[in-house]
């Protein structure tokens, strides 16, 4: 009996979407749109790393992945949309630049919550000296703590 609620927690645990990552299409935003508020109330900047989301609360960070060559950005969720069925995201023009779809336009992409900006762990204040981080994958905060 315990056997199957353990099974049954561990499903609906999955199930809820705690692991959530979703596949879609992704754009960017115009050019023409610099400096116009978005829904936060902030100014849309093309060199900032933020997008526009249907359903992620706003000030949420994502993970976004371009399968094709696996690059990845994280962005700030600052808007609302795209307002079109088959696009899942609107990425800033520097973010689209990093995932290399500005030539595309519309690129299949991999979006994941994350709670914490990961780009801004790449250089980790060991000391006096910088750390390089090739890629990081999660960090508990209990570590964080200590490098301090």
């Amino acid at each position: 009996m315990a056997r199957h609620t353990i099974i049954t927690l561990i499903l609906i645990f999955i199930s809820c979407g705690l692991f959530a990552q979703d596949y879609g299409n992704a754009t960017y935003y115009s050019s023409k749109l610099a400096g116009r508020k978005t829904t936060d109330g902030s100014r849309y900047n093309p060199d900032s790393m933020t997008c526009a989301h249907k359903t992620y609360p706003l000030g949420t960070y994502l993970l976004v992945i371009n399968p094709a060559n696996n690059q990845r950005v994280i962005v700030k969720v600052t808007d609302r949309g795209p307002f079109n069925r088959h696009l899942m995201i609107d990425l800033s023009y520097a973010a689209a630049k990093k995932l290399d779809i500005v030539r595309k336009g519309i690129a299949p992409v991999q979006v994941i919550e994350t709670d914490m900006r990961l780009e801004s762990l790449i250089y980790m204040p060991v000391k006096q000296y910088y750390l390089k981080i090739k890629e990081v994958q999660a960090i508990p905060l209990i570590l964080l703590k200590t490098i301090k």
